[in-house]
């Protein structure tokens, strides 16, 4: 990852996702490049195409502000995008590689997360789950310290058929993760994580080669859960303050609402569960030894 040339990667595969009709150019005869040739890149952004060359093999690494903003606007990039492709373009020294950082929640939010009555979780900057409450757990037996959602939502089909339209979730997800890691490619949690992701599923495989970049933001989530049906819940994502990366994420639904009277029977069952096995436990405690 060290020698990977993540600008030129970017602007090549963005290139190769815009049509020529898209940008007004007429199309005569078979073209065999998919999406934009580089020349047509080039003179739409008002550069020579010896120059676009030597961006996208990595030859020239510090493009100004204005080439890139061009470019942003030839391959109709939106702000998240733009964002990205500037922190590419922005030079970043080399780092030598670092050992796997441990993402610890703060003591105060975790308390947080537990005392929460909705379902709750703490994300890690790779989308590992760094804590998760009763509920979160309830909503998905996946959410849970340890367990990582890309990997889950990619390899693991209970969690896939939680999502009644996976295909866009997943979409989401990986352009959330890109905009996530943005340059910090060195580290080993990433690279272990992409490469086993990349093996194992095609699909992830196909979708991280776009190169697509979305911010991670709040919006209305569809779940088919299997105890109490589909739910539509709101789904919020805070960022947790002196912890960098780590985002507190929760789950409400509309009062009033069927969403929250289903939500409301899924706590309490897991509430009786809870209680349940507390019983059960205090009861072995309690009973003496046989002998």
């Amino acid at each position: 990852m060290s020698e990977s040339n993540l600008l030129g990667d970017y602007v090549r595969a963005r290139r190769e996702l815009i049509t020529p009709e898209q940008v007004g150019i007429p199309v005569s005869g078979v073209r065999r490049v998919p999406g934009l040739r580089r020349e047509e890149v080039a003179m739409l952004a008002g550069i020579s195409a010896d120059y676009y060359l030597r961006l996208e093999q990595g030859r020239d690494r510090n493009p100004s502000a204005q080439v890139l903003e061009a470019l942003a606007r030839v391959l109709r990039l939106d702000d998240d995008a733009t964002a990205y492709l500037l922190r590419l373009g922005a030079g970043n020294p080399r780092r030598r590689r670092r050992r796997a950082r441990k993402e610890t929640v703060p003591p105060g939010v975790a308390q947080l997360v537990a005392m929460l009555p909705l379902p709750a979780y703490v994300e890690g900057r790779y989308f590992d789950v760094l804590a998760a409450n009763a509920l979160a757990t309830a909503l998905s037996p996946r959410l849970v310290a340890g367990a990582n959602r890309l990997r889950d939502l990619f390899l693991d089909p209970a969690e896939q058929a939680l999502y009644p339209d996976w295909e866009n979730a997943a979409a989401g997800m990986v352009a959330g993760f890109r905009e996530s890691v943005g340059t910090d490619t060195d580290d080993p949690r990433f690279i272990e994580l992409v490469g086993e992701l990349s093996l194992a599923s095609p699909r992830f495989s196909r979708l991280w080669a776009r190169h697509d970049v979305e911010a991670c933001e709040g919006a209305p989530k569809h779940i088919d859960h299997p105890q109490v049906g589909g739910l539509r819940l709101n789904r919020e994502r805070l960022g947790v303050s002196g912890a960098p990366g780590q985002t507190l994420v929760v789950y409400h639904p509309d009062p009033g609402t069927d969403d929250a009277d289903k939500l409301a029977l899924l706590a309490s069952a897991t509430a009786t569960t809870a209680h349940e096995g507390e019983q059960s436990i205090s009861l072995k405690i309690r009973t003496p030894r046989e002998g």
